[in-house]
């Protein structure tokens, strides 16, 4: 039974883990269209790895050399620098410390020095764009240390088979609201 369970346990992490793989990839989509409409540009932080030895095939044997950044770096229209984790779940909630303490420091600083800094969501089959501040005090906003899809609702972006991580879907005066434009207050209790 326990080896079953292990197999079982496997399947289930590789599932979750091509999940992740095309939520990034949805993310890389918005990335194109938001660049070819002039909005910004955005790409995906390499990791720090370094090769250690090349095989045949295109195969390669490497290590991380440093802590990761988060995932998704740039630069606004207007000049303001945007900086965001992605993070994805099957479950029905994300835990805050799905984050690494580098990832945290790094949107922190960000943040401080006036980044839009925040973290975009998958949970199931809804997306959000969580600014950094309401991500670093989930206990204050939400109570506890975990977020549900309807915790966030109202930070809900846009999903056209790209994760439009810049257009919430909610309306206001007849059009979408931008990331910029989330009103920060509304999260406080």
């Amino acid at each position: 039974m326990k080896k079953r369970q292990s197999a079982l346990d496997r399947y289930r992490a590789s599932v979750s883990n091509n999940r992740g793989h095309d939520f990034e990839e949805a993310i890389k989509q918005a990335c194109i269209l938001y660049a070819s409409q002039g909005r910004a540009k955005v790409e995906k932080t390499p990791e720090p790895f370094r090769v250690l030895e090349k095989r045949e095939g295109g195969i390669f044997v490497g290590r991380f050399t440093a802590h990761a950044q988060p995932d998704f770096q740039g630069t606004l229209d207007g000049g303001r620098s945007i900086i965001f984790e992605a993070k994805y779940t099957t479950t029905e909630s994300m835990k805050r410390d799905v984050l690494t303490e580098t990832q945290m420091e790094t949107l922190e600083d960000h943040h401080r020095k006036g980044a839009m800094a925040g973290v975009c969501v998958g949970i199931q089959d809804r997306f959000f764009f969580v600014p950094w501040e309401v991500w670093r005090d989930m206990k204050k906003y939400m109570g506890r240390l975990y977020v549900t899809a309807e915790d966030l609702e109202g930070l809900r972006v846009r999903f056209t088979g790209a994760v439009l991580f810049l257009d919430y879907v909610h309306k206001v005066d007849g059009r979408w609201l931008s990331g910029e434009e989330c009103d920060i207050d509304r999260w406080r209790k």
